[in-house]
């Protein structure tokens, strides 16, 4: 009588930034292509974008979210960053044209979108899941428990059988396929929301465990601060930051909270709903500056926020390869044009360099291993390509020790291959 065939083996790096799939066949990876407006590409943005179509609402994720926005961006709501939120108590709901969503139907939605996409080879039904997860959440005291339970509301109702395991193990095991002589490894990933840190062992080709993880570390700062940063200095000061308001015979200090929100993608995006816009009216009435807060509320009313993030990631780049870069951003009343320097934005970001620092040094510590142990650090996710990210390493290990590629791909990679491993269970986070 035949054998029944082994469930695939999915891998799902779903990430705050791009979201990527692979699926493993006998000890070989691939990825998942997924058709975009400009042709299939493995990588897919995480973000959706809802529209009303003759009183329903409509929606669309990824690049194809992208385009919607671009064509009709007033009549859109677009939301990019949103497992930014996965952890966070605060996050109720997104409101969409007076629908609530909860996070994990905008996770389940994504999921779908995505699955259209991959011309059959995203089937979810009967499969062997293997989801990444950060090992620390962003956000201000996130709650791994809620996380876990959003997750798990996420990926219900697709019939597969889930596994979670931390992210950087999926770039190890991506990195294992690379090498054929044993090592002690360093995985650093750096990714919009979060940056995490694996220590791994990894035995010759043919051991019985090709991979053993020794400890683990992760701070919630990735990219989407570094993009904080570049707006709280660029763009915020002309949005009122720092500005006062009367309140009957006092003049106050214009609540921060706005700032802060305005400057994180996942809650940008979310000031566009009645209440908000009704407090930042009403604060602009009495401001001393009105026409700062009135820009605010442009660029928020005319759904102007992918735009900003776009002129934010281009600076960012052009910063990767160049020592000056011009930002420049219209809309809303805004106007911006501004020289900004390598060292200019490296100072902005040294207090999150710092705490990623010591969430490097607590990685070894949790592992038992010192600086000199590691054999290689294998770089990966975008913000790995942020020079000063680099640096960080060079300076503790030496460049000679740095090792990189497919930044955007390794996990989803590694986590299908890790998902053909017996011992699934001593990786599960």
């Amino acid at each position: 009588m035949p054998q029944p065939s082994p469930p695939a083996v999915i891998g799902v790096d779903f990430g705050t930034t791009n979201s990527v799939a692979a699926i493993a066949r006998g000890g070989r990876s691939d990825l998942i292509a997924l058709d975009g407006p400009d042709g299939a590409d493995p990588v897919f943005r995480s973000a959706l974008c809802f529209w009303e179509d003759e009183g329903r609402i409509e929606s669309e994720a990824g690049p194809w979210a992208i385009a919607e926005y671009l064509e009709y961006p007033e009549g859109s709501r677009f939301i990019q960053s949103f497992k930014s939120v996965a952890a966070m108590a605060s996050f109720e709901h997104a409101t969409v044209f007076e629908r609530r969503y909860r996070f994990e139907e905008l996770g389940r939605l994504f999921l779908d979108r995505m699955a259209a996409r991959a011309r059959g080879q995203l089937r979810m039904q009967g499969a062997r899941l293997i989801v990444g997860r950060p090992v620390e959440y962003a956000g201000h005291r996130p709650d791994p428990a809620l996380a876990r339970q959003r997750y798990d509301a996420m990926f219900a109702g697709l019939g597969a059988e889930v596994h979670y395991v931390y992210e950087p193990l999926g770039a190890a095991f991506s990195y294992a396929s690379r090498i054929t002589e044993p090592a002690t490894i360093l995985v650093a990933d750096f990714g919009g929301g979060t940056s995490d840190f694996s220590v791994v062992r990894i035995e010759a080709p043919g051991a019985s465990q090709r991979c053993r993880p020794l400890g683990h570390a992760g701070v919630g700062i990735a990219g989407d601060r570094f993009d904080y940063r570049i707006v709280d200095n660029l763009v915020l000061p002309l949005l009122g930051k720092g500005g006062s308001y009367r309140s009957f015979d006092k003049l106050l200090e214009i609540p921060r909270g706005y700032f802060a929100d305005f400057a994180d993608w996942s809650r940008l995006a979310l000031m566009r709903n009645r209440r908000t816009l009704a407090e930042l009216d009403k604060l602009r009435r009495t401001a001393l500056d009105p026409d700062a807060i009135g820009r605010m509320i442009a660029v928020i009313q005319q759904e102007l926020g992918y735009r900003l993030y776009d002129a934010v990631g281009r600076v960012k780049r052009d910063l990767s390869s160049a020592r000056s870069a011009r930002f420049c951003f219209a809309g809303g009343g805004l106007s911006i044009e501004a020289e900004v320097t390598r060292d200019q934005f490296e100072g902005w970001i040294a207090p999150d360099i710092a705490r990623i620092d010591g969430a490097i040094g607590h990685a070894l510590t949790t592992a038992g291993i010192e600086p000199h142990a590691i054999d290689r650090i294998f770089l990966t996710g975008g913000t790995s390509l942020i020079p000063r990210i680099r640096n960080l390493f060079a300076e503790r290990f030496g460049e000679e020790r740095i090792a990189t590629g497919g930044e955007l791909t390794s996990i989803a990679h590694g986590l299908a291959l890790l998902g053909e491993q017996e011992d699934l269970a001593s990786w599960a986070a």
